[in-house]
């Protein structure tokens, strides 16, 4: 007899992976989407992501949080902007002990996959099955999307990111440090444990300079990064791949839909995670707004009544609403940074700046913003 699932998930990523072990807590029966495992590696992941402490204690709930090699505390941050403008923040000011953390993605995902595999409501599948809920958290290129004719409104930036990975001649102190400059946004993001000296980078730059910034030999990769840090870290040494993706912001239309009753039974789709949305990664955000999308679905399905089915296009209407309101500001906030930055004139320059300045003096305000991104609020 063929195997029956409550829900289909696809995509294996982060998010797909948490999903899959919250609901499998709700005692429903879980098919994961992955896609087959490539035959040759690639040389290097050299991502990271900024987690704050609400994504670290659902994974902590989980227990899949990687061991503190893989995810560094951030004690303070750093931002510097293109003429004198700065604002620091303290994780001691806040009165916690870290204001996020960077987390290796390969040592986050190896967890994640442990996780699955002891948890036996969850069956890891390589194609799609017949469900009642069908969640698509296949990233921002989603198949599944498209093919359920679901609108992805698109607004292209004109940069491209670059990361990889760094070992400094000095210790990074667990400082996080972001520069915005004329001509792109850096940021260092310690690694390696509190008392490492190697950084992830994410260098947002026009999407014309990323041809010949991937081509330079890596010294001379490392000498441009070296003055645009204000050798902050000393001299650099490349630890890594480069890689390189352009930057968006995004949101689909809609969120969840009904698909064809199979066998009687209604079914439905939802989408999390980068599928359903995107953000300029320069406040780290990306990730934690993943989970808590996943947090948030599943809540919202153990919180329906018994005579619900994990279908009903109500429940899932209220979890695009709750979430759609929860990303309005940080997408705002974002995609206005990254305008206010993208231009070189010089009053702009002035008006952010001083901007800048005035914020590093608010008080209130400068600590709603950081309870905001610790996930605190």
């Amino acid at each position: 007899m063929a195997k029956t699932f409550d829900i289909c998930i696809r995509g294996a990523g982060v998010v797909g992976r948490t999903l899959a072990l919250l609901l499998a807590r709700e005692r429903l029966r879980v098919a994961l989407v992955a896609a087959p495992v490539a035959s040759v590696e690639p040389a290097g992941d050299v991502r990271a992501y900024a987690l704050n402490a609400a994504s670290r204690q659902l994974l902590d709930a989980l227990r899949s949080w990687p061991d503190p090699a893989h995810a560094t505390a951030i004690a303070q941050m750093q931002v510097f902007g293109d003429q004198g403008g700065a604002v620091h923040f303290d994780a001691a000011t806040q009165g916690v002990d870290a204001l996020a953390w960077i987390v290796d993605v390969p040592a986050l995902e190896a967890r994640l996959a442990e996780a699955v595999r002891y948890q036996p409501q969850v069956e890891v599948v390589s194609e799609p099955v017949p469900a009642a809920l069908t969640v698509v958290c296949e990233g921002r290129a989603s198949r599944t999307r498209s093919e359920f004719g679901v609108a992805f409104e698109v607004t292209a930036y004109e940069q491209h990111a670059i990361a990889t990975r760094l070992t400094c001649e000095r210790p990074h102190g667990q400082i996080a440090r972001q520069w915005f400059l004329p001509d792109g946004i850096l940021a260092f993001l310690p690694l390696d444990g509190a008392q490492g000296n190697s950084v992830a980078v994410v260098w947002s730059v026009l999407k014309e300079q990323v041809p010949r910034l991937l081509a330079l030999a890596p010294q001379e990769f490392t000498q441009r990064l070296e003055a645009a840090s204000q050798g902050a870290l000393g001299a650099l040494q490349l630890q890594g791949e480069r890689a390189a993706w352009p930057l968006q912001q995004a949101q689909a239309h809609r969120w969840c839909g009904a698909l064809p009753a199979q066998g009687g039974q209604a079914r439905s789709w939802v989408l999390a995670g980068d599928a359903a949305h995107n953000v300029h990664p320069l406040a780290g955000q990306g990730l934690n707004m993943g989970l808590a999308d996943a947090q948030t679905l599943a809540r919202v399905l153990h919180g329906r009544d018994y005579w619900r089915s994990v279908a009903d296009l109500r429940l899932l209407r209220s979890y695009e609403r709750e979430r759609k309101a929860a990303m309005l500001p940080m997408g705002l906030a974002t995609d206005g940074l990254q305008q206010l930055f993208a231009r070189a004139e010089a009053p702009w320059q002035a008006l952010r700046n001083w901007g800048m300045k005035g914020f590093e003096r608010s008080g209130p305000l400068k600590e709603w913003m950081a309870r905001q991104a610790m996930g605190t609020h």
